[in-house]
């Protein structure tokens, strides 16, 4: 038995990984799309490093775009199999997919206007709505706790990893040649009293385990100090300087756990009276789809549920669908909150908020996520005085910030409290995957510390054998 890596291998976005059964029996563990890697984003998203044709199965951790993002292009490319994931990730897959596919769709329109200007032969996108759309029949759900049977000798159990709606650690138990072993990929890894979401289950005893490492080498600030400081920003940028605070936040996890911050806040009688804006289509529908898997939430969520229907609501919210009504908010001079996708800030209407508030000093970008270095995100945090947006240069006037509170993956507590429910001496061999590569350095100390015996950091299509 072997395991290749062809994404997510010392960068945190793209996860890929195949599991080689004999005798040729292929197991693809999510099809990530890499995201905010700038220049090399697309060459690493043209070239699989496998062919799609030869995978047998796949198995899905959850729907963010860096886990499913690919999934249409390996469709297009021959895969024929099933695709196996959570309800809820099939659910939350479908919007995402299509929502990506419409992006590239458009961005490709834009570029080749360029083209053809320049006598160019035309771009094309990685997929099209189209592709998209025939993943969806592919799609074999499995809840929570079900044991599963791949195919013959693999079953398939799914735990909760408290990341996201429907995330969940995939734990394998393989029959090869009379001999079983246990695998776990865990996605990723949410977070302990998460605000809206249950924490981490525990899962079985593995052989090998493939763990993320996303924030492998620091602590979250606590998760209760979020909403104060959500409002500490709202004060200082709206109330005070009379601007707008531009908050970049993922669709799926992050907008809903702002808007749930809000809606405290106006339950406390704390919240400004001013207006809250989520500018994203897709958010829109990310967050009624949310709204129909209440069995997922903690139980401080569900109790709260019995007395306020509609946790992610409040007076001053709306939602902004149509591009014309994104646009007219460029003119507001009002203070306002504009919550808005991406959370890296490197695609979508966030993008164009940014660079039509970027140069005046009353206005605030406040992040409250990952982001990848050479995205805009990344970039903007490291405080430059002007930056590159849509290629024109820009003064940064505006105040950059961020919650770090709010990341929707577990810090390195977070990662060993997940891993604690395992006799170290019985595990082989672990796998850092999902982290930029010097956080894996000190992540993979900080466990042989704790006392595993075997941590190896993966590089991009590296193929290893398990049991060697």
């Amino acid at each position: 038995m072997k395991i290749s890596f062809h994404g997510a291998a010392r960068t945190v976005t793209g996860s890929k990984h195949i599991l080689h059964i004999n005798p040729n029996k292929k197991i693809l563990l999510d099809c990530g799309m890499f995201q905010g890697l700038g220049s090399d984003t697309l060459k690493l998203n043209n070239e699989f490093g496998f062919d799609p044709a030869e995978i047998d199965h796949v198995i899905i951790s959850h729907a963010h775009i860096d886990h499913i993002g690919l999934l249409p292009k390996l469709v297009k490319e021959g895969y024929k199999g099933t695709i196996i994931c959570t309800p809820a990730t099939a659910s939350l897959a479908k919007l995402l997919l299509v929502d990506s596919a419409y992006i590239q769709e458009a961005d490709v329109k834009y570029i080749n206007r360029k083209r053809d200007k320049e006598h160019k032969v035309p771009a094309e996108p990685l997929y099209t709505v189209a592709d998209a759309m025939n993943v969806f029949p592919l799609f074999e759900t499995i809840s929570y706790g079900e044991h599963y049977k791949v195919a013959d000798g693999v079953e398939l159990l799914y735990t909760d990893c408290g990341h996201i709606l429907g995330s969940a650690a995939i734990n394998l138990r393989i029959k090869e040649d009379g001999k079983i072993t246990s695998l776990t990929f865990s996605g990723d890894v949410g977070r302990y009293n998460d605000m809206i979401l249950r924490s981490p289950d525990v899962f079985p005893q593995s052989d090998y385990i493939l763990i993320e490492s996303t924030y492998g080498d620091r602590l979250h600030d606590r998760v209760t100090s979020a909403t104060d400081k959500l409002l500490a920003h709202i004060v200082e940028t709206c109330i005070e300087h009379k601007g707008k605070l531009i908050i970049p936040a993922f669709s799926l996890g992050r907008t809903q756990e702002i808007l749930f911050m809000l809606n405290q806040l106006e339950q406390q009688q704390r919240l400004p009276a001013l207006k809250y804006y989520v500018d994203s289509p897709l958010s829109i529908k990310v967050t009624e789809t949310v709204k129909r898997y209440p069995d997922y939430f903690n139980e401080k969520v569900k109790l709260l549920l019995k007395t306020d229907e509609n946790v992610f609501g409040f007076k001053g919210l709306k939602y902004i669908d149509d591009v014309e009504d994104s646009i007219a908010l460029n003119d507001l001079t009002e203070p306002c909150v504009i919550i808005s996708a991406s959370g890296m800030a490197e695609a979508g209407r966030v993008k164009h908020h940014i660079a039509h508030n970027i140069d005046d000093a009353r206005n605030t970008i406040l992040f409250t996520g990952y982001c990848e270095p050479e995205s805009l995100g990344g970039r903007l945090k490291k405080q430059p005085k002007e930056i590159r947006i849509f290629s024109k240069m820009f003064p940064v006037k505006a105040g950059i910030a961020e919650i770090t509170s709010l990341s929707a993956h577990g810090d390195y507590e977070d990662l060993c409290q997940w891993l604690s429910c395992q006799d170290i001496k019985q595990v082989r061999k672990l796998f850092l995957v999902h982290g930029e590569y010097p956080v894996q350095l000190n992540f993979r100390d900080r466990l042989l510390h704790k006392g595993f015996s075997d941590v190896e950091i993966p590089d991009l299509h590296q193929t290893i054998g398990l049991g060697e």
